[in-house]
């Protein structure tokens, strides 16, 4: 307490004198791989007002407002850590494109591996919570310039079963699995601590679409993953898969494969662009003339317009 009021003094004492202190922290920021190949040049950063979270958006935001908003893409990290380490440049990618995405996790500022506490799945409601209150804070510089309306909930590994544990929110739009899928009974046990582990029944509580991207027989999830495909009937679903094995192409320039499929899904799902549905659309898609690609389908996938 006497430490706090002698700061307190100092303070008074420099106002008195005319000098003006500030406390505020500079929230760091980073420009990666030139912005993306997207229209909108985007930036990866931290918000103050979001903790343990990192933003990508397009760098110049003034574009963005009544007649094109921000779309949004909440994404949860893979071995539940707590930093989008691994996949900032496929998040960065899609970012570029017109889109908000709120990361779980801390900012990485380098190459180097996040090494602290693990992620909780409650961080992708926080993204959540986020995105609609910056879009109705008049002093927001998001003001009006997100599309709240539209939100895909993602995530690779354990970040897809945080997604899976998060199904039910009303507010989700779709739902991207990438690299995961529930356990079932028999195999729960290999799981790492710490994982959210819901039952299979949890597929039950999906009201949106949704797409499994997976990295073929190779990937350990690949089990769990197609296993939840061919249990879900009631919402439309597709398994994609691209045989590279558990950790994707994310780490790949401007996210690899991963990013073109993953892009297409959220430009039809959140935007409508009947262009990109036809990647995924018809017997003859685009998807499955794509080199080393295969979709499946449940039956109520055409419905989807």
């Amino acid at each position: 307490m006497k430490a706090i009021r002698t700061l307190c003094s100092a303070a008074m004492m420099l106002m008195l004198a005319g000098i003006s202190m500030s406390f505020t922290t500079e929230e760091k920021s980073r420009i990666v791989e030139d912005g993306g190949t997207g229209p909108y040049k985007a930036v990866m950063k931290e918000e103050a007002s979001l903790e343990a979270h990192t933003v990508f958006v397009p760098q110049d935001i003034s574009k963005f407002g009544k007649d094109r908003k921000l779309p949004v893409l909440v994404w949860g990290n893979g071995a539940c850590t707590n930093s989008p380490w691994e996949h900032y440049k496929f998040l960065n990618e899609i970012a570029s494109y017109g889109y908000i995405v709120v990361a779980t996790g801390y900012i990485p500022m380098d190459e180097q591996p996040y090494r602290g506490p693990m992620s909780k799945s409650e961080q992708q409601i926080e993204s959540i919570d986020w995105v609609i209150d910056q879009n109705g804070d008049k002093n927001s510089p998001y003001y009006q310039k997100i599309d709240t309306k539209n939100i895909a909930v993602a995530g690779m590994s354990c970040g897809g079963l945080q997604t899976l544990y998060n199904c039910a929110d009303p507010r989700i739009t779709t739902l991207m699995v990438c690299n995961s899928g529930l356990f079932n009974t028999e195999n729960a046990g290999s799981a790492v601590g710490g994982m959210p582990m819901p039952p299979k029944s949890k597929l039950k509580e999906i009201h949106t679409s949704i797409i499994y991207i997976l990295g073929g027989e190779t990937d350990i999830a690949y089990g769990n993953g197609m296993d939840d495909f061919h249990r879900i009937d009631h919402v439309p679903a597709c398994a994609t898969n691209f045989p590279v094995g558990h950790g994707g192409t994310y780490r790949e320039a401007h996210g690899g494969e991963f990013s073109v499929v993953a892009l297409a899904w959220l430009n039809w799902q959140l935007k409508g662009d009947q262009q990109a549905a036809k990647m995924f659309k018809g017997n003859d898609c685009e998807l499955s003339k794509r080199k080393d690609w295969t979709i499946e389908k449940n039956a109520k996938f055409d419905t989807l317009k």
